[in-house]
This record gives structure tokens, C-alpha cells and sequence, in this order.
């Protein structure tokens, strides 16, 4: 078994890529920072990077293929746009190197390491969808694991200050991405995702709430759905540690003159029962403070798909 760690690079010196490189610094076990790209030679995060003793270039994608230590790197991770990932993935997947996608461009298949990571090993570019999509759509995953679900909604809330003008650029991006994700790999049958930028002050930290529509018309279903909610949340907090329940698993009734009809793909059987799910996600203060906890969770489930593709490539040396 090798004991070489994985080298990778980091595209975007903005506050997902320096989260993401100090990250890697402090915590990593299989992978090391070989490289920070950015495109502004003024940015702190290339500063940072400097000061860690990473190399760095500030002349983008096209820079780091330039890079003496380009020829080692095996994984690059992409926190830069939608939009620019598509022309940085069209660059360096042809040259052998894996990418890991931290936009909403979703090039590469949507990947939620709670959920879905063993699936996707060997994929050449996995999409990360959005913050809000790893905070909630393990949790969709899990109430489908037990039932259908009809419809999912889900709202995340994160302070402004904690969103540059990366994510503020992806808005839309978002909401799309987060929505196909949920069906596609949370199970349900329609999707819903709503992005809040709070500009309380002092920043809130990252709130999240998932609501299921569902058939779980007896106790003995209620119970499965907590079960299997409580666990996800638990296997999502083992690589995010401010990932929590805020309150016990809701399930209510679906009063009889609600008007869920207009929720539900065609000629799907109406619901009985709403699962309603909140969370909140506290950042561990890598590079921005504990409340922009959807910097924290991008990042460490980024990490988590390197840590993981990275070991397996150790196990089969």
C-alpha cells in the first residue's frame, strides 16, 4: 500500500478555494496541496497560499497546466463559476486529471458523499452541487429510503456576508442544480429549492429545512422515517462536524383541503403526511467565521470525494 499522499490543485483563491487549501493543510489524511490558482495576484487567498509554502499562479487554468508541479497533480478541484468551469473542465480533463466540481455547472454527475459516493469513484468530473444541496438532500435520501416521496422542498438560509460574489454569480445555477439533484439523487419525485441570503447582522448561521410530502399513514412508518433521518444526519456529521438536527423529525398530517395537487408530478397519488426537517450547519472557522457554515459544508464534502477517491487508489497499489 502506497503511504505517497495524492497531490491536487485548488482553481479559485476565492473564500471556497482558501477554506478548501487550509482544509487540506490541517486535516487531510490522503491528499497535499500542491497548487492554488487564482486570477487576481492581489487575492488573500493566493496570499495565504504563499505564506503555507503552496505554489500559486494567478494566470487561471491556463497558468496552472504551466506549473512545473501540473505534471504530479492527479485531482483538481474547480471553486470558481458555473460558467468558467465548463471551459476549465474542457482544458484539463482531456490532460488525465480528475476534477472535482465546487460550482453548480454540473458537468459531471451530482455527488453527496453521505449519499452517493461509491457510485461515482471513478467518475473523471463529479459535481458538488450546491451548499444547500449537501446540507438537505442526504435528508431526502433518507426519508426516500423508507418511503416515496411525492415532492421536496428545501430552503436554505445563509448569512450574506459568508456568500462572494462566486456564489452571489450562481444564484441561479443554483436553484437549478439543487432542484435536479433532489430527484435525481435525493429519490424524490419533484423538487424545490428556495437560497436565502440574510443580511442580519450579526451574521445567522446556516439554517436549512427540508419538507417531504409523503404516504406514511401509520406510527411504525413515522418511526422509520426518524430513524433513518437521525442517521443520515449522523453519517453527514462524521465529515461535517456542525452538521446537526435543530429539533426532533416533524411529521404532520396533510389536512384534507390543502391543495397539494399543484406540488405533485401528473397522476401521482396524493399524500398523506408531511415530513418537515430542520438543520443547521455551524462552519468550523477554517478561513471565515463559524456562521457560514455552507462554506464549511461545500468544502469538507469536497474534501471527503478527494479522501475517498484518494484511498481507494492507496488500496488497490
Amino acid at each position: 500500500m502506497s503511504t505517497t499522499k495524492t497531490k491536487v490543485a485548488i482553481i479559485g483563491s476565492g473564500n471556497i478555494g482558501t477554506d478548501l487549501m487550509i482544509k487540506i493543510q490541517q486535516t487531510a489524511q490522503h491528499v497535499e496541496i500542491a497548487a492554488m490558482v487564482g486570477i487576481d495576484p492581489a487575492s488573500d487567498g493566493l496570499a495565504r497560499a504563499r505564506d503555507l509554502g503552496v505554489a500559486t499562479t494567478h494566470e487561471g487554468v491556463e497558468g496552472l497546466v504551466a506549473m512545473p508541479e501540473f505534471a504530479d497533480i492527479e485531482i483538481v478541484f474547480d471553486a470558481t463559476s458555473a460558467k468558467a468551469h465548463v471551459h476549465n473542465d474542457a482544458l484539463l480533463r482531456p490532460l488525465g486529471k480528475r476534477l472535482i466540481d465546487l460550482t453548480p455547472a454540473a458537468v459531471g454527475p451530482y455527488v453527496i458523499p453521505a449519499v452517493n459516493i461509491e457510485e461515482h469513484l471513478d467518475a473523471p468530473n463529479v459535481n458538488m452541487v450546491t451548499c444547500g444541496g449537501q446540507a438537505t438532500i442526504p435528508v431526502v435520501a433518507a426519508i426516500s429510503r423508507v418511503v416515496d416521496v411525492e415532492y421536496a422542498e428545501i430552503v436554505a438560509s445563509i448569512a450574506s456576508k459568508s456568500a462572494g460574489p462566486g456564489t452571489r454569480a450562481n444564484i441561479d445555477e443554483f436553484t437549478e442544480t439543487t432542484s435536479a439533484a433532489i430527484t435525481q439523487v435525493g429519490g424524490a419525485k419533484r423538487g424545490k429549492a428556495v437560497i436565502i441570503l440574510n443580511p442580519a447582522e450579526p451574521p445567522l448561521m446556516m439554517r436549512d429545512t427540508v419538507f417531504a410530502l409523503v404516504n406514511a399513514p401509520d406510527a411504525d412508518t413515522h418511526e422509520q422515517i426518524r430513524a433513518s433521518v437521525e442517521k443520515m444526519v449522523a453519517d453527514v456529521a462524521a465529515y461535517v462536524p456542525g452538521y446537526k438536527l435543530v429539533q426532533q423529525v416533524q411529521i404532520t398530517e396533510i389536512p384534507a383541503d390543502s391543495p397539494v395537487e399543484t406540488l405533485l408530478v401528473e397522476g401521482a397519488e396524493r399524500p398523506t403526511h408531511q415530513v418537515s426537517v430542520f438543520l443547521q450547519v455551524t462552519g468550523a472557522g477554517h478561513y471565515l467565521p463559524a456562521y457560514a457554515g455552507n462554506l464549511d459544508i461545500m468544502t469538507s464534502a469536497g474534501l471527503q470525494v478527494a479522501e475517498r477517491i484518494a484511498a481507494a487508489k492507496e488500496t488497490a497499489q
